[in-house]
C-alpha cells in the first residue's frame, strides 16, 4: 500500500507539506464517464500488447522491471520538463540533498583526471578534525582503489552510518610516503547559507539552495552579522540567490518571512479553484528594517523566484542582476514505498500581486550586466524555462534566460559591488519595485 505522503518541491528539491487531489466539476454525464474508461482500458491492452512483443521478440533478453519504469518515466516526462519517475536509490539521495545531512566525513571533493582530489574540508567536521588538507588526493577508500570509481561511487563509498569508521590512503604533495588516516563518521550538514562581513558596514549573505537547514542557517548568518557589526554601523544585507536553483517551498516562505512583518508571501494554484494555497507572512522582521539588495540572474530559479518575487512585490528590497530562470511551477514528490517515487507537477505559484514567473522569470529592478571573459561570452546564458521542449505554456510573452556568470574574485563581481555601492550611497538608489527595471552601467 501507498503511504499517504507528499513533499512539495520547487526546482531540484522537496520537502514536507501539502496532498493535491484533482477532481471533476460540473454535471456527471454516466455516458461519457464509461466511454471515456473504455477507451482508457483499450490504451492499457494497447500498452500490454507492446510490453509482450518487446519482451518475446526483442533481439535481446530485456529486463521486465526497466521495460516499466522506462514507460513510467515516459509518461511522466512527456507531461513536462520536471516530471519524472525516481527508483529506491535516486529517491533516497534526493532526500538526503533535502534533508540537507548525512552521516558521512566532511569534505567536499572533485574527480580531476581519475583522481579522487579534496576541495576543501568542512570546518569543525571529522574530515578537518583527522587533518585532511585541501588538495589531498584520496587513492583508497577502505583499502580500496579510487581509481577506476566515478565521482558519486567513491562519494557513497565515504558516506555511511553515523559512528562507523572509515580508512583513507592519502597522497599529499611534498611527502613521498602516502598517509593511512581513519576517520569516524558523523553527521555532515550541507551548507546552504554562507556570511561574510563587507568592510564593516554591510551583511552579505549566499543563499546556495533551499534545504531543511537554510531558515535555520539565514537566522544564524543574520546573528553573527549583527554581533560582528554594530547597529549603528550596519547599512543594510545583500541576499546572494545568483544560481541558486530552488528547492523546498516551506524554506522559500520561511526565508521570505525573515524580512517580511505581513502580507502574502505566494499563493499556489492547481487544476481546480479550491486546491489554491496562500502563504502569509507573520511578524517579526530579522534585520529590522535595514535596506536589503537581492541578487539574481539566469540561475536563479523556483524558490528562489519566490523569495525575490516576494521582497520584490512588497517594496522591501531592490532586486539587482540579470533576469531570472522563470520555473513557476511546484512538483510534489509522491513515494511508491519500496518502488521509489514519482515527481508530479501540480501546481503553479504566483507572487503576491498575483505575478506568474512560469517562463517569464524575475525581471530585477536594476538590470546589471556581468563582465564576462570574452571566452566565456555566448556560453554563459541559461536557457531559462521558456526554452525546455515541452514546458507549460504561460501566454504570448514569454521570455528566455539570461547569463549566469559570477566572477570567482568578488573584487570583480559587478553585480555585487553595485549593490555595495548603493547600501553605502555612493551611487543613489533610485530603482524600486514600483518602477520599471533600469540599466546600471
Amino acid at each position: 500500500m501507498m503511504r499517504k505522503m507528499r513533499w512539495v518541491l520547487l526546482g531540484a528539491a522537496m520537502g514536507a507539506g501539502m496532498t493535491i487531489l484533482a477532481g471533476q466539476t460540473g454535471a456527471f454525464n454516466p455516458s461519457r464517464a464509461i466511454a471515456a474508461a473504455s477507451d482508457t482500458y483499450r490504451q492499457l491492452n494497447l500498452f500490454g500488447d507492446v510490453f509482450e512483443k518487446i519482451r518475446s521478440d526483442y533481439v535481446e533478453k530485456p529486463e521486465d522491471a526497466k521495460l516499466i519504469e522506462s514507460a513510467i518515466n515516459g509518461m511522466l516526462t512527456s507531461l513536462d520538463p520536471h516530471s519524472s519517475y525516481m527508483d529506491a536509490k535516486s529517491f533516497k539521495d534526493m532526500q538526503v540533498q533535502t534533508r540537507g545531512e548525512f552521516g558521512g566525513l566532511g569534505i567536499e571533493v572533485t574527480m580531476e583526471d581519475g583522481q579522487l582530489k579534496v576541495v576543501t574540508p568542512i570546518d569543525d567536521t571529522p574530515a578537518s578534525k583527522a587533518g585532511v588538507m585541501s588538495g589531498d588526493i584520496i587513492a583508497a577508500i577502505d583499502d580500496e582503489p579510487v581509481q577506476g570509481l566515478s565521482l558519486n561511487q567513491a562519494v557513497e563509498k565515504m558516506r555511511g552510518a553515523v559512528n562507523t569508521p572509515v580508512r583513507l590512503k592519502i597522497v599529499r604533495k611534498g611527502m613521498s610516503d602516502p598517509l593511512d588516516v581513519k576517520i569516524v563518521r558523523d553527521v555532515i550538514r550541507i551548507r546552504s547559507v554562507r556570511m561574510r562581513n563587507e568592510g564593516g558596514d554591510i551583511g552579505y549573505i549566499r543563499i546556495t539552495q533551499f534545504n531543511e537547514q537554510t531558515f535555520d542557517g539565514l537566522k544564524k548568518a543574520i546573528e553573527d552579522l549583527n554581533k560582528e557589526i554594530p547597529a549603528d554601523k550596519l547599512k543594510g544585507y545583500v541576499i546572494d540567490l545568483r544560481n541558486n536553483p530552488g528547492g523546498l517551498l516551506d524554506q522559500a516562505i520561511a526565508v521570505s518571512d525573515a524580512f517580511l512583518e505581513r502580507g502574502e508571501i505566494v499563493s499556489t494554484r492547481g487544476r481546480n479553484a479550491d486546491e489554491t494555497q496562500r502563504f502569509n507572512a507573520r511578524a517579526g522582521d530579522l534585520t529590522k528594517g535595514k535596506p536589503v539588495i537581492v541578487l539574481i540572474n539566469g540561475g536563479s530559479a523556483s524558490a528562489s523566484e519566490i523569495v525575490a518575487g516576494a521582497l520584490q512585490d512588497h517594496k522591501r528590497a531592490t532586486v539587482v542582476g540579470t533576469r531570472s530562470f522563470g520555473k513557476g511551477s511546484v512538483q510534489t514528490i509522491i513515494p511508491l514505498g519500496q518502488n521509489g517515487a514519482i515527481r508530479l507537477t501540480t501546481a503553479r505559484y504566483y507572487t503576491p500581486s498575483g505575478r506568474s514567473i512560469q517562463a517569464k522569470g524575475i525581471d530585477p529592478d536594476v538590470q546589471v550586466m556581468p563582465d564576462v571573459p570574452p571566452e566565456l561570452k555566448g556560453k554563459d546564458e541559461t536557457k531559462g524555462e521558456a526554452s525546455l521542449r515541452g514546458h507549460l505554456k504561460n501566454g504570448e510573452d514569454e521570455r528566455g534566460g539570461s547569463s549566469a556568470y559570477v566572477p570567482p574574485d568578488p573584487k570583480n563581481d559587478k553585480q555585487l559591488n553595485y549593490a555595495l555601492d548603493v547600501l553605502r550611497g555612493v551611487k543613489v538608489n533610485d530603482a524600486s519595485p514600483a518602477n520599471k527595471p533600469k540599466t546600471a552601467n
